[in-house]
């Protein structure tokens, strides 16, 4: 049996698995963020900063960009492998995205748990 290497989970059951859980995640936090907005009205930059500094907000935050990041990659590795034919290619890409993904994640990380 051919297996992927560059597959996040290598069985195609489990990536659609992953996709519908870190969708449901996303989607967990989207829906906090905007009812907090609606609840919060006029919104200020102290009440937005206390969000964050709750050890809740910053797990829950975390949890939503490795989902993102989870969710991106299987969808850009079943794009490239369905559409890019070239080997080549196709693996300069891959390297692309996960040097991006992992640039954006540790960019977000500093910035959420206020590292330097």
């Amino acid at each position: 049996m051919l297996r992927s290497v560059t597959s996040l989970t290598r069985s195609g059951l489990r990536d659609w698995l992953v996709q519908r859980i870190t969708a449901i995640v996303l989607a967990g936090y989207v829906i906090f963020l905007v009812g907090f907005f609606m609840l919060n009205q006029p919104m200020s930059f102290g009440l937005w900063t206390a969000l964050f500094q709750n050890g809740f907000m910053r797990i829950f935050t975390f949890l939503a960009l490795l989902s993102m990041v989870y969710h991106t990659w299987v969808g850009m590795w079943t794009v490239l492998t369905d559409y890019i034919n070239c080997p080549r290619f196709r693996l300069l890409l891959v390297i692309v995205i996960v040097l991006s993904l992992f640039s954006y994640l540790a960019w977000a990380v500093a910035i959420v748990w206020g590292l330097r």
